[in-house]
């Protein structure tokens, strides 16, 4: 009689190879793609080295990142964000500066237990370099690192940190993950560009979240809620967030988001809200002890629309898709990347040291010229383009990114209107090619301008050549 051989306790597969084995299943198999994917792409997610002990199994993913940037005015950071652009009568407004960086590259390790009647308990953790080690500044100052410190001597800095439970019925995450709001990161926009880049709704943060998800063959319906760490810590009170998702699963597109991942995912269409409550000490008092209470609230409108559909995977090319996003609210600087508009609190008192003690972050909420107490309003509007060539497999490609933020309400609280801003535009263009597997090359072109409280308009052009190492 012969005995079947075993799968040997320790061995060295894919996710891919793993699913055709059964040693996963289906959902197993979607749901680590759902959490790497976007990192590392669908492809390189799939076949990424993955170590198996017994049924749990270890998968290694990330990418390598090596940047060269130039601006047109000094100031910047390689991160961007939503940075401020240096206004025209200053020094760096009129001098240009170049970067060379590897603090965008990252790793991540994800690890998944066993299914156990229809239980899948995994965690992950995903860091990059792009750690808070202070400023880069000459010479270097209080607060301050010198520039060959801050982008050679790179400060790691967690992502991801997160355990995730799902049933039969809901699906529990607990930890670090990507906020609600936005519906992240499946609206996130191709560019070679760090992200969050300016206008886009791009923020990760410690959570507790509560899913469903309801699949059926033509459409899968998603509801999300969660409560977030607070933007304020004084608030006592969570950050509350929202969303539902509506996938079409046969209309499919080709779609990178970031610089690195790349997959053909299904259109959806998407709404999310955030309301958040926070606790300003009372001004015109020697020393505060009493607080104003604010509830601000935000909503984002988000869709992927496949123009020329990826009805063949995306081998062979001749994809085109669209990513846009829409955003308004009070209060929600704290759910993009470096986003203040340059407003900060002032001193009621005009005693220094300042007795009123500002306990949130800047460009949240503010004080107005009677020491009442506001949030700031923002509107933001996304839309990128994604054109995959039919040559090389639709390994060239394109893409094509406008952003705008205002807010009609910045320069109304007696803040210095030279050093506030009141709209943003950015416009962006990108060329993308992969050679041979797994090693990508990215240029990007952009223009940022930065329109001041005073109707001054500052302006930024931004070029960057990238290569990947994606794993």
């Amino acid at each position: 009689m012969q005995v079947a051989a075993s799968e040997p306790l320790l061995q060295l597969s894919s996710l891919k190879l793993m699913l055709q084995k059964k040693i996963i299943t289906q959902d197993e198999y979607d749901s680590a793609m759902r959490d790497i994917s976007a990192t590392s792409g669908t492809k390189a997610a799939g076949d990424t080295n993955t170590l198996v002990l017994g049924k749990f199994a270890t998968t290694i993913y990330g990418f390598v990142e090596a940047d060269a940037i130039h601006d047109s005015t000094g100031g910047l950071n390689d991160l961007q964000g939503n940075a401020l652009i240096a206004r025209n009568e200053s020094f760096a407004g009129q001098h240009g500066q170049l970067i060379g960086t590897i603090r965008n590259s990252r790793w991540g390790i994800r690890i998944k237990a066993p299914e156990f009647h229809g239980i899948r308990v995994s965690g992950m953790i995903e860091m990059d370099f792009l750690g808070n080690i202070g400023s880069a500044g000459f010479p270097a100052g209080a607060g301050q690192v010198s520039e060959n410190a801050f982008f050679s001597t790179a400060g790691i800095r967690e992502r991801h940190i997160n355990v995730k439970v799902e049933t039969p019925i809901v699906d529990l995450l607990f930890g670090q993950w990507w906020a609600l709001f936005g519906m992240q990161p499946y609206y996130h926009i191709n560019t070679v560009d760090f992200q969050g880049v300016p206008a886009e709704i791009y923020s990760r943060r410690p959570q507790f979240r509560v899913s469903k998800i309801i699949k059926t063959e033509p459409i899968n319906f998603e509801m999300h809620v969660a409560a977030l760490d607070p933007a304020q810590k004084a608030s006592e009170a969570p950050e509350m967030q929202a969303a539902l998702r509506l996938v079409v699963n046969k209309w499919k597109g080709k779609v990178t988001h970031g610089s690195t991942g790349t997959n053909v995912e299904p259109a959806s269409f998407a709404v999310s809200g955030d309301m958040k409550y926070v606790k300003l000490p009372t001004p015109n008092q020697a020393k505060p002890t009493n607080t104003a209470d604010l509830v601000g609230s935000a909503i984002a409108l988000d869709a992927f629309v496949p123009i020329l559909p990826a009805n063949d995977g995306g081998k062979s090319g001749n994809n085109l898709t669209l990513t846009g996003e829409f955003a308004t609210g009070y209060g929600m600087a704290d759910q993009y990347t470096g986003f203040t508009g340059g407003v900060t609190f002032p001193n009621p008192s005009g005693v220094t040291p300042n007795p009123y003690p500002q306990n949130i972050d800047n460009g949240i909420a503010t004080l107005d010229a009677a020491n009442n107490p506001h949030f700031i309003q923002w509107y933001t509007g996304l839309v990128g383009l994604q054109y995959y060539f039919p040559i090389k497999d639709g390994k060239l490609w394109i893409a094509a990114n406008y952003g705008h933020a205002e807010s009609p309400n910045t320069t109304q609280f007696g803040a210095d209107p030279t050093k506030v801003r009141s709209s943003l535009d950015w416009v962006n263009a990108d060329f993308f090619a992969e050679p041979v597997p797994g090693f990508r090359m990215g240029l990007s072109y952009g223009r940022t301008w930065d329109n001041y409280g005073d109707k001054q308009q500052a302006i930024n052009d931004r070029v960057m050549g990238s290569a990947f190492f994606i794993f």
